[in-house]
This record gives C-alpha cells, structure tokens and sequence, in this order.
C-alpha cells in the first residue's frame, strides 16, 4: 500500500473511532473528551474526503464514504447550534426593561491576574449580575474594589482549588443558599432575584468538576451534579435560570440529558455555538460556559465578549421575563429510562469517593 494511501487510512480510522466511541454510554474521561471537538472532527473529516478524490480503486470509495459518514454523524449534533435550526427561546419584543436581567459569566483563570481588564468590561457592559468562576481570595479582593458600590449584593466563596465562585449583583438576592451538592469541595450557588419589576426568579449557578485527567478520571460527579440540579428545577417549575462553566459542551450527552430532566432551554440553539474556551487557541474551542432558561423568557440579546487573559471569554445574556410567551417555547423533555439513568447516577456518585 503506497505511503499516502496508508497515511489517509489511518487518519479516517481514527476518526471514525472517535465519533463511534462519544456514542458510547460510559463515564470514563477519554470517551466523554471525543463530544467535545465534533465541529474540528467534522471539518478533519471533510478534508480527508477531499483527500481522498484522488486515490485509486479499491481505496477511494470505502474511505471516501467513511469521511463523510463521519461528517454526517457529527453534523447531526453540530446543526442545532447553528443559524440553520429554529431558536429554541424566542427573541424579546421591545419594552418593560424593568422585566429583563442582563447576565454577565466569567471564569477567571485563578492565575490570571489581568483583574482590571474584566472589571473594564464588566463597567462597560454594565450587566445586573455578575458571576465569576474560579476567584480566590486575590479576585476578590479586586472584585470587591471595582464592584461592591454598584453591585451590592453578593456571594462570596473564594477558594484557590480553582473552584471559588463569586456573585454580585445591583437586583436583590432573596433565599440565599451555598450548597456542595455532590463533592464537599465543589460549591454551586442558589438564590432568588428580584427584578426590578418585582417578579422573581431563581438563579442556580455551578461549577462542577470536569472529567480530565488531572481532575476525574471519570465525569460521573459531574454528571451527577447537573442532573440533581435538573431534577430540583423539574420537581419544582418556576422562572429559572442556570448559568456557570459546565465543563461540558452544549451538544454532550450529559447536557442534552439535563436540559430534558430539567426542561431548561439553551439560548444558543439556532443562533451559534458562542464557544468560550480556549480563548488563546482559535482552532480548539468549544462552548463551555452556559446560560440556560425556563420557559418563562425571552432572549434580548446574546454575546460572547473579549477575552480578558483567562483562558475562557466571558458569556452575556439578556433575559426578558415573559411567562405569557411560555408557550411559543418547545421545552425538551426526559422519558422514564432518562430518569431512571439519572437517579441511579447520582446515587452512585453520592456513594462512591472521588478518585485521584
């Protein structure tokens, strides 16, 4: 077999691979990173069948049809977060601005010290709330400085593990609790806001530990701890919103899988992939930071903003209070085998210690 004919067969089998392995239901790090890069996959893919137009028979055609079997398969997650698929939370009409909340979501890279840079941006961007992911006691410290006269109320949970988590805010926060609610290390925050309005709504904001090597060896606390989230919103329906770094991408298994436990609706569906990580490497990024909703809004605006020195960039949204619009909304919902997968994944998490 000629060099070049070796070389692309190798490269389609390992694609192939990739895209066979994400589909397969385990927890185990390696499999669960093959649904981060599918759009890099896709167009890998795409390449390869261009590549593979000049090869001789009986080559061609089995690869040439394995590369695009792979785009096939991969365009199938990819699409919905695109401008070719219908939005999944309709756009806002003009008007009671006293009903919207501008949502601002940073994950700081504990040792980025460009503080003054988010701080400018978050000036500019004059958001009602602020959350920011892995602040420790220097963040704040910084935070506090640039943003406790204009934003007065807050969460503070500084912790230099790389999960701290701050939360400043202009609205009221009302039933404010810190909850670890998988890993006694891992902290999430839930409060309710009051909108200028008067109306309320709940605020679930989280972090969980990714699946990675120098992390977990597996995703299950992190898995687990999005669907007891989602089941809490199920189990109790009201206006809703969850925003933080997943560590997950929006077209995931786990994701997909909370969004129908819970019946949440992801503003990007049908607009972009608003990818925030990595913002260093242009050609590896997928989206990891989220903002989801519940019905009872509509989406104002949406934007990925400059990157500051993290490693992420940080996510806006502006989220309009409209439970009269609630059902122009096609809220995803979970079948009992769903439910019953999530039960027993958060028992097994709650059960088991985390590995090193």
């Amino acid at each position: 077999m000629p060099f070049y004919t070796a070389a692309l067969t190798a490269m389609v089998a390992m694609l192939v691979a990739a895209t066979l392995v994400a589909k397969l239901p385990l927890r185990w790090w390696w499999i669960r990173a093959c649904e981060f890069p599918r759009l890099q996959l896709a167009f890998a893919a795409l390449l390869t069948a261009l590549l593979c137009l000049p090869l001789d028979p009986p080559w061609r055609w089995p690869l040439l049809a394995s590369s695009l079997l792979v785009v096939v398969l991969q365009a199938r997650f990819i699409l919905p977060w695109t401008r070719l698929w219908p939005v999944q939370v309709q756009d806002a009409e003009p008007g009671q601005q006293e009903r919207c909340i501008t949502l601002l979501v940073a994950n700081v890279l504990t040792p980025n010290r460009q503080a003054e840079r988010l701080t400018g941006i978050i000036q500019r961007q004059d958001p009602d709330v602020v959350l920011t992911l892995e602040s420790d006691d220097w963040w704040q410290e910084r935070l506090d400085q640039a943003l406790e006269e204009k934003w007065p109320h807050s969460v503070k949970i500084p912790l230099d593990n790389l999960y701290g988590m701050h939360l400043y805010s202009r609205l009221p926060l009302v039933d404010t609790r810190v909850e670890w609610l998988i890993q006694d290390d891992i902290p999430s925050i839930h409060t309710d806001i009051v909108l200028a309005s008067g109306d309320k709504l709940t605020l679930h904001a989280l972090h969980p530990r990714p699946p990675a090597p120098n992390e977990s060896e597996e995703s299950l606390w992190r898995d687990a701890e999005l669907l007891l989230v989602g089941k809490e919103i199920h189990r109790h329906p009201k206006p809703t919103v969850v925003a933080g770094d997943l560590n997950d991408v929006a077209w995931s298994r786990t994701t997909r899988l909370f969004c129908r436990i819970s019946g949440m609706l992801d503003p990007r569906q049908g607009r972009g992939r608003y990818s925030t990580f990595h913002a260093r490497y242009p050609l590896l990024r997928w989206p990891l930071d989220h903002i989801f909703t519940s019905e009872h809004f509509t989406l104002k605006r949406l934007e990925r903003l400059p990157a500051f020195g993290s490693d992420h960039f940080p996510i806006l949204a502006t989220l309009c209070f409209r439970p009269s619009r609630s059902d122009e909304h096609d809220n995803p919902e979970a079948d009992g085998d769903e439910r019953a997968w999530a039960r027993k994944t958060i028992r097994e998490a709650r059960s088991r210690e985390q590995e090193s």
